[in-house]
């Protein structure tokens, strides 16, 4: 049966809507109001170049500082295609098929708004491309964030032209071979169409994106596997009282403490009585520390989600105004900052999972040193907290802000860049790391939880326990620790998240 099609409009996405196209595969077009904005801008530009001659950023001049260059009308479409192979400078690792999926997702989507003055049949071979399989090679390094992303969108753009490479199903190969094998014709760009294609926020709203649905779930699951370590632990369930809360008002921590409470529901081990008067940071100030990670997000995905509804490439085309103006759309300040955020609020996240992975392993409150019997002969989880340790120092050390730098470029026209592109690439990195430190935890937390008796804990509880253990067994006594761990990272991506 073939999946239904999603149809992108001038209204942007949500971040709901990008995960129902990603997560179902579902193939893209365009709805009828679309098409129609689409039209009616290209044909307002078109018609406007036939009867003045007026200049116009990067339509009939050239580009950055060059951009009091007239170019004559003969040369126009070789401008443009100029445009796009002078650009393609990237360097570094290729992006992720994920990401290239979602720029052409998002590429698509700011040209379906209708200010950008290209040709309908420029965003339908971007939509070929997307339901083809078909994913342009980008590489990571080479935008300052600043004029757009503008080396990554070139290489995107690429094999519109024929040149470039694309990976089609998985399989990488020149752009030329990839376009005799699904019966495609390389484009002539028409006036802007370069432009367009190159300038925006693709790159970095793309990694925003992901990584906003990525952290919305890890968010989740951190709550979850906190309160599993806080029951291994014999924590006290006092610090998670309503009360508390209400007279510091800052939503995520509410939030985070009313899960903890509904995961621990039902739980022998939290109702009886302690020997310890408070417990540790890691485990008392859980909601302060996971509610302000959330309260970040939240203002994370706002900035993404305004960025989805967002024209952000130049110049920017008004027909019904009959106005086109060179602006400033495609500065990513507001995601650099975002993202500078993001990863900073993840990092917490993974800085305290990784305290609470200690604890479990200090041979206090009756629990085994290390979680094993016989240490000494066994040394169990200890170098599995090592690891844990690792990754969160290698992510404090990421988390200086990229926002906070900028650079010369294009003799001085662009003198201010956002460095927004380094920001996703740094919060890519930290958010799977902290994934990871994550799987530790867990894996810690299911080996300390059974050994202080999963009976005794809440039924939600007790059964995200036994689907962890379909993954990942009981540790008794000394064995190669590596693969357990991966098996605890597959069964974090891939588990439900416990419900409460």
């Amino acid at each position: 049966m073939a999946k239904a099609t999603f149809r992108i409009g001038t209204r942007g996405l949500s971040l709901g809507d990008v995960a129902k196209v990603l997560g179902r595969q579902l193939p893209i077009g365009l709805n009828k109001e679309a098409e129609q904005a689409i039209s009616r801008s290209h044909r307002y530009l078109e018609q406007r170049l036939a009867h003045g001659d007026e200049a116009i950023y990067g339509v009939n001049t050239g580009f950055g500082s060059l951009c009091d260059t007239r170019i004559p009308k003969a040369d126009l479409a070789q401008l443009q295609r100029n445009l796009v192979m002078s650009h393609a400078c990237g360097s570094g690792d290729p992006v992720p098929a994920e990401v290239v999926r979602m720029m052409l997702l998002l590429k698509v989507q700011n040209m379906a708004f209708g200010h950008s003055a290209v040709a309908p049949s420029t965003v339908v071979r971007l939509i070929d491309h997307f339901n083809a399989d078909a994913l342009p090679v980008v590489y990571e390094r080479g935008s300052l964030g600043a004029s757009g992303d503008l080396a990554p969108l070139a290489h995107l753009s690429l094999p519109l032209l024929g040149l470039g490479e694309v990976t089609v199903q998985g399989k990488r190969m020149s752009s030329a071979k990839a376009m005799k094998q699904l019966g495609w014709q390389p484009l002539e760009l028409g006036p802007k169409e370069g432009l367009a294609l190159l300038n925006g926020t693709q790159f970095m709203n793309s990694y925003g994106s992901l990584l906003s649905l990525r952290m919305m779930r890890l968010m989740d699951l951190a709550d979850a596997i906190a309160a599993m370590s806080l029951e291994a632990f014999d924590g006290r369930m006092e610090p998670f009282h309503p009360s508390v809360h209400a007279v510091r008002p800052h939503p995520g921590q509410a939030v985070v403490a009313g899960r903890i409470r509904k995961l621990l529901q039902g739980s022998k081990l939290a109702r009886r009585p302690k020997a310890h008067v408070q417990d540790p940071y890691s485990l008392r100030c859980l909601p302060q520390v996971h509610g302000a990670s959330r309260d970040a997000l939240a203002y994370v995905t706002g900035v993404v989600e305004r960025e989805l509804q967002a024209v952000t490439d130049n110049p920017t085309v008004f027909d019904d105004e009959a106005l086109v103006i060179s602006a400033g759309n495609f500065h990513g300040q507001p995601l650099a900052l975002a993202l500078d955020h993001l990863a900073i609020a993840a990092a917490e996240l993974g800085s305290i999972s990784e305290r609470r992975t200690y604890k479990l392993l200090s041979g206090q409150r009756g629990l085994p040193a290390f979680l094993v019997s016989e240490p000494g002969l066994n040394s169990g989880f200890m170098i599995v907290q090592y690891t844990a340790a690792s990754l969160v120092s290698a992510n404090k050390q990421r988390c200086m802000p990229n926002s906070v730098d900028t650079i010369d470029s294009s003799n001085g026209q662009e003198d201010h860049v956002s460095m927004g592109a380094a920001a996703a690439l740094k919060a890519w990195e930290v958010v799977h790391d902290v994934e990871r430190i994550l799987a530790i935890e867990l894996f810690t937390a299911a080996q300390a939880l059974e050994l202080r008796g999963v009976d005794a804990t809440s039924p939600v509880l007790k059964r995200f326990h036994k689907d962890f253990r379909e993954f990942v067994p009981f540790v008794a006594q000394d064995q190669v620790m590596y693969g357990h761990m991966e098996q605890a990272l597959a069964f974090l991506r891939t588990c439900t998240v416990p419900q409460v």
